[in-house]
């Protein structure tokens, strides 16, 4: 149940005419008074023998009267708008819990509480089976100013405890950081003009996705105009820039105008402010004398998340999880086409994810954005074993995401992060399939794959049993060989792949060390003497045990 408290100086006749009309298209279905504060407020909705008009217009000089006696000495804002929505799954409520619903916002907020005579007078409007919107004037009968408080925060603890008493979908308690929802009035636009998704929706994906991508300010806004969106910027009396709105081509309002949006509005953490520091922590680097694969760059880098999320402070776990956010905001633009709608899905999910009250370093997770978007800029870089064997690290990033965030109480942030993995698992299923089925195409010979599982028994025989009975070992065997091919030694790599991270957790590990192998076997290698040289240091120095070994793997 979502309660939204809307302020105004505005005419309490206009919001009493808006809500017993029709609605802007014509979504207002019987509109009538469920509760007032007397319970005998004229109902222009149930008076079918008086003018409406005229209804009204009663109406809302009663909830006035207790402004209209203090005249020049009333309050800058006098109206008090409330609209509670149910969740579109809840069972249809009667009027009668509706009024209950409403009695027990107005006493939440500070407005109305039973056996007050003198509290501010209010009615509650239903005009639909899902919703009801709450008015009041504020001030009271006895012409004091209500004691509202922290009505904001106190309408949403009220409903989350109504939605435990009537048994309606429970809602996440929030920690302020939420982007702000599309208003059912964008909904009903969007409607009309057969979108799935509000103007405001689209444009925050749009600009996330330009910030993950951007380097540097000019090459923010050039990749905003480029992904179709129209920039306004905002300009001091100095001409530095200060802000920005974006607005969707053809989203207009009623005089044909363009409907704008200042990037703070889209989420806190895309007003220029922000961006700029985002950006400002992508300071070059030395171009490398041979670059390495960007896709095995961005997989090393999400492989690193876990261990930030468990052990380094909460300034780096949460800049992690801003790039990881970048980088799912990114990936729909790289992968192929029957997986964009997918990752898109996992990226507007996730997106709840990547904020907290905890300030981000931003500064620790560069490799992570450089890759991916060194992978956007250049199409040519699009590789299906490098998409799945990424979609496997951010897998289990995100898995440790969730555990982070639960163990922080930020029930929002766990939520969301619980929606990513649902539709990452549903594409890292249909990308990883296809490119296992090739790999296993150049399964190597019976000899080469017993040769290569007696390696496998000695490097990990806690897990052999497992991945020699899982149907990905014929590729596991496959990317073994090929590495072999290329001049590493199958053992050592195994015992590479190991040393990365305990298979512990993972739920396929023949698929996990596929990937590992796959990544590490397209390395340079190394020559006998250098390893010759590793296998002395492993032997004095063996690989520490993984810090935590119980985490539960989605896939």
């Amino acid at each position: 149940m979502i309660p939204k408290i809307i302020l105004g100086r505005g005419s309490t006749r206009r919001l009493v005419a808006y809500l017993f009309g029709k609605g802007r298209a014509n979504e207002h279905t019987d509109p009538h008074l469920v509760a007032s504060w007397n319970d005998f407020a004229p109902d222009p909705g149930r008076s079918p023998h008086r003018d409406l008009k005229a209804v009204e217009k009663q109406l809302a000089a009663q909830l006035d009267q207790p402004v209209a006696l203090l005249g020049d000495r009333a309050p800058k804002n006098t109206i008090w708008h409330c609209p509670v929505r149910a969740a579109p799954e809840d069972p249809v409520l009667t009027d009668a819990q509706w009024a209950d619903i409403a009695r027990r916002m107005v006493t939440a907020a500070g407005l109305a509480s039973d056996g007050d005579g003198q509290a501010c007078r209010w009615v509650a409007v239903r005009h639909a089976e899902d919703h009801i919107h709450i008015a009041a004037t504020l001030v009271r009968q006895d012409g004091r100013r209500p004691d509202r408080g922290h009505d904001y925060r106190a309408v949403q603890r009220e409903a989350r405890r109504i939605e435990a008493d009537y048994g309606l979908r429970r809602l996440k308690p929030g920690d302020g950081t939420a982007a702000k929802r599309p208003t059912s009035k964008e909904h009903f636009k969007a409607k009309r003009q057969g979108r799935d998704a509000t103007a405001r929706e689209v444009l925050r994906l749009r600009v996330r996705r330009a910030v993950a991508a951007a380097t540097d300010e000019a090459g923010f806004f050039a990749l905003l105009a480029a992904s179709g969106v129209e920039v306004r910027p905002k300009a001091g009396p100095s001409g530095d820039l200060l802000g920005y709105s974006v607005a969707l081509p053809g989203d207009t309002n009623g005089q044909g105008e363009p409907v704008w949006y200042s990037g703070s509005t889209l989420a806190g953490d895309l007003s220029l402010p922000q961006v700029r520091q985002r950006l400002g922590t992508l300071t070059p680097e030395p171009v490398p004398a041979r670059p390495a694969d960007p896709w095995h760059q961005a997989t090393a880098a999400t492989e690193r998340i876990p261990h930030h999320l468990t052990g380094s402070d909460d300034r780096v776990a949460q800049g992690q999880l801003v790039a990881l956010g970048g980088a799912l905001d990114l990936l729909p633009v790289a992968a192929p086409a029957g997986l964009r709608d997918e990752l898109e899905q996992a990226a507007v999910a996730f997106e709840r994810a990547t904020r907290s009250r905890i300030t981000a370093d931003l500064d620790s997770a560069r490799v992570l954005r450089r890759s991916v978007q060194m992978i956007v800029r250049d199409p040519a870089l699009a590789d299906g074993a490098g998409l799945a064997m990424l979609l496997d690290a951010a897998l289990l990033a995100v898995a440790y995401a969730r555990h982070w965030h639960r163990a922080h109480r930020h029930a929002q942030q766990e939520a969301a992060a619980e929606r990513t993995l649902l539709h990452l698992q549903t594409a890292y299923t249909r990308i990883a399939g296809p490119v296992l089925d090739h790999f296993a195409h150049r399964t190597p010979s019976l000899q080469t794959k017993q040769r290569l599982a007696l390696h496998l028994q000695q490097a990990a025989p806690e897990h052999a049993e497992r991945i020699l009975n899982d149907p990905a070992w014929d590729a596991l065997a496959a990317v073994l060989a090929d590495a072999e091919t290329t001049g590493h030694n199958a053992a050592t790599l195994l015992d590479q792949a190991l040393g990365q991270r305990t298979l512990n957790d993972a739920r396929h590990p023949a698929r996990t060390l596929t990937w590992r192998i796959h990544r590490l076997g397209q390395r340079h290698a190394p020559s006998p003497q250098a390893q010759a040289a590793r296998a002395r240091t492993t032997a004095q120095h063996p690989a520490a045990p993984d810090p935590q070994p119980s985490r539960t793997r989605h896939r």
